[in-house]
């Protein structure tokens, strides 16, 4: 990282993003959602094929349900050069049920603050 934190430093930056992040989700406020978001990062939610930008980030957002919020716990916090990739146990409580889910992320610096330029949630099947 080009600040040379500490690991807890990168860990609590990556926490913090992660919590505004569900603060919004919980919020509905789907655009302050796309702006943790770098201009060009790659999104794949349940959608079946993946987004591109703040703007697609705020659209799928925008069309969740009244009432989701988002629970996570990191399991995973690696620093790769400039960026920091992240792997979580995310649950999305939704009024029809919860959605266990991982999450893989890449938070990188852009315009001057940490961004996730990656996102990929992969659905946890309950066998």
């Amino acid at each position: 990282m080009t600040e040379n934190l500490t690991a807890p430093a990168v860990e609590q930056r990556v926490r913090t993003l992660l919590d505004r992040w569900a603060a919004g989700i919980a919020e509905r406020r789907p655009d302050d959602v796309a702006a943790l978001f770098t201009a060009d990062a790659l999104f794949q939610g349940f959608d079946p094929a993946p987004g591109f930008g703040r703007e697609a980030v705020a659209g799928y957002y925008a069309k969740q349900p009244v009432g989701l919020t988002a629970e996570y716990e990191l399991l995973s916090v690696r620093e790769a050069g400039d960026a920091v990739i992240v792997y979580a146990h995310v649950v999305f409580h939704r009024p029809d049920g919860d959605v266990p889910v991982y999450l893989t992320a890449v938070v990188e610096q852009a315009d001057g603050a940490w961004a996730l330029s990656h996102y990929h949630v992969s659905r946890i099947s309950q066998a």
